[in-house]
């Protein structure tokens, strides 16, 4: 194969791939809250939902959710599952996390609830408040203790085309 020269506009979208530690994976996931969360139907199908979640300091994934909703159900019966967190644009970069979910509902769900919407927005101006909103919603959260990951990823052409590529 012939080699593409480094200033050629192709370049500029060559594929990375990171290998990072757990450290690593808290650092590029903070702050980045599109999800793709996949769990495994009755019949052994994936079933993927678009959700908004989080992670925490100590590396643990939160998603809120319902108790009834598909995603929930799922990782009740099946509770191995898999996140892709998304960077900030559909050509940044990503990660894949596999875990092990736990759902939690409430009431016990209230204080790891509280840490999700800590984690996304900050301080509440009324936590007894927003306990009491979470109750009347009846809401769960989907708590991924992440057992793999990675690497952080990005799309575009093999870095093995362009010169110089073994450097």
């Amino acid at each position: 194969m012939k080699k593409i020269p480094r200033d050629d506009p192709r370049a500029q979208h060559i594929a990375t791939s990171e290998i990072v530690d757990l450290d690593g994976l808290i650092e590029f996931a903070t702050g980045k809250h599109a999800f793709v969360l996949c769990t495994t139907r009755r019949d052994g199908r994936p079933q993927m939902s678009l959700v908004t979640g989080t992670i925490t300091p100590g590396g643990d994934l939160l998603i809120s959710t319902y108790p009834r909703r598909a995603k929930a159900n799922n990782a009740r019966r099946n509770p191995n599952v898999s996140v892709l967190v998304m960077g900030e644009g559909f050509n940044s970069a990503w990660i894949q996390v596999d875990g092990d979910a736990e759902v939690i509902d409430m009431p016990d769900a209230a204080d790891t609830l509280v840490e999700y919407y800590r984690c996304i927005s900050g301080e509440h101006p009324d936590w007894d408040e927003y306990r009491q909103a979470m109750a009347d919603q009846d809401k769960s959260v989907i708590l991924i203790r992440p057992t793999r990951w990675g690497p952080v990823s990005t799309g575009g052409f093999p870095p093995e085309m362009f010169e110089d590529a073994d450097r």
